[in-house]
């Protein structure tokens, strides 16, 4: 079980890194690499299609302004791509996010928000949980440690009151 993460720019990576993070803490191997869809097609193309070959089950891709890494990736493998928007531009990640869920019939991207690397690391976690009752576990504990964060957050709002 193997993420294999894609960022166009080492820009990215301040975006990126959290999501690397959660897939660590759940025990998911990740590699990680920077390619452009645009200036490295040739890296894409062999990074992904030899991606099953070193294991990898899910892609998380993220780009900003044109965005057109998820969709490449995608054009490349039948495993699951996720997307992620990059806030890299005036339009404050809007011509990413339009790039990024627009792919064409038959090719599709789970596109997260704006700058949603976590949510993607999460959704790559709910891939493999599918088939993995140890990461199904996990993913259980996971959500019930976010609703004691948030029950201990509204009883310290409770208590200013």
């Amino acid at each position: 079980m193997k993420a294999s993460v894609f960022m166009g720019s080492d820009s990215d990576w301040p975006i990126l890194k959290p999501a690397v993070e959660i897939l660590k803490e759940f025990g998911i191997e990740t590699e990680v690499n920077v390619a452009s869809a645009h200036r490295t097609p040739v890296k894409v193309r062999e990074l992904v299609t030899n991606a099953q070959e070193r294991g990898v089950g899910v892609f998380i891709a993220a780009a900003g302004a044109a965005a057109h890494l998820a969709g490449v990736i995608a054009s490349y493998t039948t495993l699951p791509v996720i997307g992620v928007p990059i806030n890299a531009t005036p339009l404050n990640g809007m011509d990413a996010l339009l790039s990024t869920v627009q792919m064409p019939s038959g090719i599709p991207v789970a596109t997260m928000g704006v700058n949603g690397a976590k949510n993607a690391a999460i959704l790559a976690v709910e891939i493999f949980a599918v088939s993995d009752t140890e990461m199904q576990k996990k993913l259980e504990a996971y959500r019930s440690k976010m609703v004691r964060e948030v029950e201990k957050k509204a009883a310290h709002v409770a208590a200013q009151l």
